[in-house]
């Protein structure tokens, strides 16, 4: 039995490789129902000044054909304790590379107040857009 019954989780998910997989699997291992945030085009750009190589939409859709995530909804801001409040999650997943940080560790006590926990999972290494960015630049 799944220790969670709603888990949740965000990305960009741009040029989608097998980091985003990896992530969207082990999360679904532990949760029975998985929502996705999609970082829409526009918080994308205010928050990393560039926009995503694939649409917004595109990368909607391929995340939700994911057998292992059960919705997906826009992530339009950056305000994760309403959006966890909304959707009733008992657990968010985040990258490790996240733990320990000031805005996490807010966020670990934030989300405690409503009986939700936060899961750190494991980065893939060696893969990310940023270095698919960079290996296309180069050829």
């Amino acid at each position: 039995m799944k220790k969670y019954k709603i888990g949740y989780t965000t990305g960009v998910f741009d040029m989608f490789h097998v980091g985003h997989l990896n992530i969207l699997q082990r999360a679904k291992e532990q949760c029975e129902y998985l929502i996705v945030g999609v970082t829409t085009d526009e918080l994308c750009f205010q928050r990393k000044n560039k926009y995503p190589i694939i649409n917004q939409e595109e990368r909607k859709a391929i995340v939700k054909a994911i057998r292992y995530v059960d919705e997906v909804i826009d992530q339009s801001d950056m305000d994760k304790f309403a959006m966890v409040s909304k959707l009733k999650a008992e657990v968010v997943f985040v990258g490790s590379d996240w733990k320990g940080t000031p805005a996490w560790n807010n966020y670990e006590q934030d989300f405690a107040s409503i009986g939700c926990s936060v899961v750190y999972l494991n980065h893939t290494d060696g893969i990310s857009s940023t270095i698919l960015r960079k290996k296309l630049k180069a050829e």
